[in-house]
């Protein structure tokens, strides 16, 4: 797995926006073999900064031999004062299609990004993409677009991908919008799954559908030696089904805890990321960056 924090700027890539360097850092990391590891590199199927920038990803999976396709295209207006992103899935690329009308694409769900500073956090590999960022007063954005692990085998489920932003749409939503969230927290529209069946759904995460544990009649707190528990992140829907656990993602206690506080557990080490402005104790996950 490989791991980058860093700041980018309007004034530290190609492009004279923020937003648009950090998609320019992400293509250039997640494409390196150096960056990725031996067989982890993605292949840059579009790349486009004519106008809209836009880039499609074709990922070898943990195996090297997969064929896993995600998409990021940036959207800004100068006027309403917001710099954004949108993700999604896919099944294939065609050169003739437009972003939008790529195979299998799932909705295209929009972060809140900025145009003039982004700290961020990037964890890829093979199989996924996943991104923190910092922004604007400040508040934290997140996405996560690729496989995630699933509880069934290869021919059972053959190709098991999330794409989550913090929006529903690529809607006008500027990072100071105070009703957005991160895609984990239960049941959201945000957090779009493809099925067996090759439908793009909304799947329940856990444990923030289950109020005893996520809830705020009660709390799941720090160990007397100020140890944090780290809950997999765990797709189901009320049917009952149980379909797998997002890939390095994991719910965390906020309960004396605070954003960029690092965990470790044995040698790896997790990144604590804040819900946009929230703070309660079910507002943070820990992003696995080693």
């Amino acid at each position: 797995m490989a791991y980058e924090t860093g700041t980018v700027t309007d004034a530290s890539g190609s492009f004279a926006l923020a937003h648009q360097n950090l998609l320019e850092r992400i293509k250039n990391q997640v494409t390196s073999e150096a960056f990725m590891g031996a067989g982890q590199a993605w292949a840059a199927e579009r790349y486009d900064t004519t106008g809209d920038h836009e880039l499609i990803l074709r990922g070898p999976g943990l195996s090297g031999t997969e064929e896993i396709y995600v998409g990021i295209k940036l959207y800004h207006d100068a006027n309403a004062n917001y710099y954004n992103c949108k993700v999604a899935g896919l099944t294939g690329y065609v050169s003739g299609n437009t972003f939008e009308t790529q195979p299998g694409a799932s909705g295209m769900l929009g972060v809140p990004l900025h145009n003039q500073s982004i700290t961020y956090w990037l964890i890829a590999n093979g199989q996924r993409i996943a991104l923190a960022a910092k922004v604007g007063t400040p508040v934290y954005e997140s996405f996560y677009i690729g496989k995630f692990l699933p509880y069934a085998t290869p021919s059972q489920y053959p190709y098991p991908v999330v794409a989550a932003g913090m929006l529903s749409s690529a809607s006008a939503t500027r990072f100071s919008e105070t009703n957005h969230s991160m895609p984990y927290k239960g049941t959201r529209a945000n957090l779009q799954m493809r099925s067996v069946g090759g439908v793009w759904k909304q799947p329940d995460a856990w444990p923030w559908n289950n109020g005893t544990l996520a809830g705020s009649t009660y709390q799941l707190r720090e160990s007397p030696t100020d140890h944090y528990p780290l809950l997999p992140i765990i797709l189901n829907d009320s049917t009952p089904n149980i379909y797998g656990e997002l890939d390095g993602i994991y719910y965390v206690s906020g309960f004396n805890n605070a954003v960029e506080n690092t965990i470790t557990v044995g040698s790896d080490t997790y990144l604590v990321v804040q819900d946009v402005w929230r703070t309660s104790h079910i507002d943070y996950y820990a992003l696995k960056l080693t």
